[in-house]
């Protein structure tokens, strides 16, 4: 059996998913890689992936699907995994060598000692094109590295330390059991594939390497402010989606569930600032909108997240509210290096 599988979801990546695979062979038969051609039909992505795959049999896997989007390219992925572990890594980034090696040494200490690990968390870093200081996402002031814990735990992430797509690896089964689903045709779905999955997380590592590089500066990507903003829409049904499935879920501990709640704060905040950032009239009310749907349909955590430093910073009245939300949002960008 494969200690960790890796999912790359591909459409029209034909320029670039060579060297995220070429950074995930590093890690050997202890991979597998399953790349997962979204309906490419704009290049020669399912080529190259026929190619990688039939140059490293053992290794790789080439799965070719109409087009279904990033959720439905990762819920074939985890269909076809047969890792212990799963991880997804977008066909535009790619991973440390050095640090591939050791989270595969993490892994395999944890499965050969029956540990029994839920979660691996590590760092990852903002390529972001044309900067010249690389924004590190460290979880080190939030966890102890290379320390078994749970949620109940010595754990304490701050508002910028979300665990993201980028920083984590499942352990295979408990996403399946889960009954995790991304939907199809959505963007930002990893959000839901992060989130979903917490409540059956009961132990976590964390190591403390740079281990996902996250690059960020082609105009077509989804993380692009302009792009965002013409795709609000999804980032509103996924957050809704998120709000729903938290109502739904218990929640044993009480720092998971300020965390759960931090993180649909964050996706709140994110829609609220788009949706002013776009200075269309019509979005203004599609924000006001969502925030009394969240009151009608979910009053509780209505309270929670209009009240809290993020809900009132985006609901701030009137134009100059408005303008000290989108400054503040515009510092937070500088010093995260995000977008």
């Amino acid at each position: 059996m494969k200690l960790l599988s890796v999912a790359i979801p591909c459409y029209n990546s034909a320029d670039y998913m060579e060297h995220c695979v070429e950074t995930l062979l590093k890690g050997g038969e202890d991979v597998e890689i399953i790349i997962v051609d979204d309906g490419s039909v704009k290049d020669n992505t399912a080529e190259i992936a026929d190619r990688l795959a039939s140059e490293y049999p053992t290794i790789i896997k080439a799965i070719h699907q109409e087009n279904g989007g990033h959720g439905q390219a990762v819920n074939t992925g985890l269909l076809h995994a047969t890792g212990i572990y799963f991880k997804v890594v977008d066909s535009d980034d790619w991973v440390n060598e050095k640090a591939l090696k050791t989270v595969l040494k993490t892994l395999r200490y944890m499965v050969d000692n029956n540990k029994d690990l839920d979660m691996l968390l590590s760092n990852f870093v903002y390529e972001k094109q044309g900067a010249k200081h690389k924004t590190v996402m460290s979880y080190r002031s939030a966890i102890e590295p290379k320390h078994i814990t749970s949620w109940d735990g010595k754990i304490k992430f701050k508002k910028s330390q979300y665990i993201l797509m980028h920083s984590v690896i499942y352990r295979t089964q408990l996403l399946k059991e889960c009954n995790l689903e991304l939907p199809k045709h959505t963007f930002y779905v990893d959000n839901i594939y992060v989130f979903k999955p917490l409540p059956n997380v009961k132990k976590i590592c964390y190591i403390d390497v740079d281990f996902y590089r996250y690059f960020i500066g082609r105009d077509d990507q989804s993380v692009n402010e302009s792009v965002m903003i013409s795709r609000i829409d999804q980032h509103i049904r996924v957050a809704k989606i998120m709000i729903e499935d938290y109502a739904k879920m218990e929640i044993a501990s009480e720092k998971l569930d300020k965390y759960m709640l931090q993180y649909l704060d964050m996706m709140m905040c994110i829609a609220s600032i788009m949706l002013v950032l776009s200075k269309d009239k019509a979005n203004l009310v599609k924000r006001k909108e969502l925030w009394n749907w969240l009151k009608m349909e979910y009053p509780d955590i209505y309270k929670k997240l209009r009240f809290s430093l993020f809900g009132i910073w985006m609901n701030l009245p009137g134009k100059v509210g408005r303008a000290f939300s989108v400054a503040g949002y515009k510092i937070a960008q500088k010093i995260f290096g995000f977008n």
